[in-house]
C-alpha cells in the first residue's frame, strides 16, 4: 500500500462528510499519484466499518463498471463493487431530493436476493442461481463524491464504486425458467424512450456478475449473505438527471421500476 493507516481513515472520514454535506473533495488520484487499487479498496473498507460503528446496516452489495464499453474507458478488465446500507435504500414513489445529490446519474440494473450464502473461491452462474430467491427490476442512483466526476477507477473504488441510492421495483420473480441473459429492458426519461439493453450487456450473464462478486470478495474475508440483495450492474450507459425528471425501467418479465427526482 502506498497510504499510511491514518491517510486512508482520514479520506474516509472526508468522503463521509461529503455525502452528508453534498459537496465534493478533490479527487484521491489527484492527491496521491501513486495510490494502488489496494489503498482504494481498504478506503471503502474503512469508510464502511465507521458507517457500521454509526449504526448503519449493510443490506447488500452493488457491482459497477460490468460492461465492456465501461471497462475498456476505464482501461481495466473487471468490474468494481461497493456496499450497500439501509440508509441508502429509497422508497420506490418517494421523490428523491436533488439537494441530498451532488451530480446523479441513473442506471438500470437487475437486482438478486439471496436464500444462501455465496462464499468463494469458485462461486460460478450454476451456484449463483440455486443460492437466488428471485430477481427485481432495480434503479441504482450513482454519485461521487470526487468534483466534476473527473475520477479513474481507482477513485471510484475508493468512493464506494459511485453509489448513492438504490430503488427496488415491487416484483420479485423466481429466477426458474428465466433466461437472465435474454432479459431485455426499455428505459423512459419524462416518458420519451431513450435507451434499451439486455441482460446479456451485464458481463454475458448478470448471474456472471454476482458469482464474480463472491470471488472477489473472498480476498477481504467478506462474504454475501442469505438475505443480501446485490445489484448486478447496469444494462446501459448511465444517465443524467436533474431536478423534474421521472425515470421508468421496464423489464421483460420482470415489471418495472420507477424515480422522480425533485
Amino acid at each position: 500500500m502506498a497510504l499510511s493507516k491514518e491517510q486512508v481513515e482520514q479520506i474516509s472520514i472526508e468522503l463521509i462528510e461529503a455525502e452528508k454535506t453534498c459537496v465534493p473533495i478533490v479527487a484521491l488520484t489527484d492527491r496521491f499519484k501513486d495510490v494502488t487499487y489496494e489503498d482504494s479498496y481498504a478506503i471503502q473498507l474503512k469508510t464502511f466499518e465507521m458507517k457500521v460503528n454509526a449504526g448503519a446496516v449493510i443490506v447488500g452489495k452493488k457491482i459497477g463498471l460490468t460492461s465492456k464499453g465501461m471497462q475498456d474507458q476505464f482501461g481495466i478488465r473487471e468490474p468494481d463493487y461497493g456496499m450497500i446500507t439501509d440508509a441508502m435504500v429509497a422508497r420506490e414513489g418517494a421523490p428523491l431530493p436533488m439537494s441530498s445529490l451532488i451530480l446523479p446519474r441513473v442506471e438500470p440494473e437487475i437486482a438478486f436476493l439471496l436464500k444462501k450464502d455465496l462464499t468463494g473461491p469458485g462461486v460460478n452462474v450454476a451456484t449463483v442461481l440455486d443460492a437466488t430467491e428471485g430477481v427485481m427490476p432495480a434503479f441504482e442512483v450513482i454519485d461521487s463524491r470526487y468534483k466534476d466526476w473527473k475520477i479513474t477507477v481507482k477513485d471510484s473504488i475508493s468512493d464506494n464504486a459511485s453509489a448513492s441510492t438504490m430503488i427496488l421495483g415491487g416484483k420479485l420473480t423466481p429466477i426458474k425458467d428465466l433466461d437472465l441473459r435474454l432479459i431485455g429492458m426499455v428505459m423512459e426519461k419524462n416518458g420519451e424512450v431513450i435507451s434499451t439493453g439486455a441482460g446479456a450487456a451485464v458481463l454475458g450473464n448478470p448471474a456472471e456478475s454476482v458469482a464474480w462478486l463472491a470471488n472477489k470478495l473472498t480476498t477481504y474475508g467478506i462474504s454475501l449473505k442469505k438475505g443480501d440483495f446485490v445489484m448486478s450492474g447496469s444494462l446501459v450507459s448511465a444517465v443524467k438527471v436533474e431536478a423534474g425528471t421521472n425515470m421508468t425501467a421496464t423489464f421483460d418479465r420482470l415489471g418495472s421500476v420507477s424515480v422522480r427526482f425533485e
